[in-house]
């Protein structure tokens, strides 16, 4: 295919896909040994600790797509869209099918994201030449997706929340004849080992200090 060219720096729209964090829907491995009212305190922090990292990049848009009601975890300049109703694929396809132009999609997992891991994408010249950026995380899975032309179709059908989903993933896009560039690897959140090492990256982060509250450790 022929290699894009990205626009100004700032013209990507940034999504994070996320549930409402309340007790019993959300982070659901953490317990035990959590309960679910504090696997639900550690989403919210984790999913606050995202946004407020979006927020702060260059983005021509910076949206929420959720799946509940917005709550006081929700900083000012972050749009609010609904996620549609099936599985994780579809709502993911839905998401890229709402926009138009580079789009990068993030979940709600990895609080310790910083804007150095999503800098290759969101550099000036991050799109030159490429159709998508990939985020592999440590369970097989990805953490982040970007695609310079949104195509749902790239999502659809994926297996999720599987082992293979990443591989199953990024192999879609190189068939479908797009140049793919990697982000870092990442860990999600998604059982209190994870939890833990999680926090250790970013020891100053509203999930670091939520999980210092409920263990009574001291994250370093």
């Amino acid at each position: 295919m022929n290699p894009r060219t990205s626009g100004p720096a700032g013209a990507v729209t940034l999504l994070v896909i996320a549930k409402e964090p309340l007790p019993g829907r959300v982070k659901t491995r953490l317990t035990p040994p959590f309960s679910p009212t504090e696997a639900a305190h550690l989403a919210e922090a984790a999913l606050t600790d995202t946004l407020h990292t979006v927020r702060a990049l260059p983005a021509a848009r910076r949206v929420v797509v959720l799946d509940g009601r917005p709550g006081p975890w929700l900083p000012a300049g972050i749009e609010v869209v609904r996620q549609c109703p099936g599985g994780l694929d579809e709502r993911l396809a839905a998401a890229f099918g709402a926009c138009t132009g580079p789009t990068l999609l993030i979940g709600m997992d990895t609080p310790q994201v910083t804007a150095a891991d999503l800098a290759g994408a969101l550099a000036p010249g991050a799109w030159d030449g490429c159709d998508a950026w990939f985020g592999p995380a440590d369970d097989g899975g990805f953490w982040a997706l970007g695609l310079a032309a949104p195509d749902p179709a790239l999502l659809r059908g994926v297996p999720m929340s599987v082992p293979e989903t990443g591989a199953v993933q990024r192999r879609r896009l190189v068939d479908a004849g797009l140049s793919v560039r990697d982000l870092p690897r990442l860990r999600d959140v998604d059982t209190a080992a994870d939890a833990t090492h999680v926090a250790a990256l970013a020891p100053h982060g509203r999930f670091a200090a939520e999980l210092a509250r409920l263990t009574g450790a001291v994250v370093r």
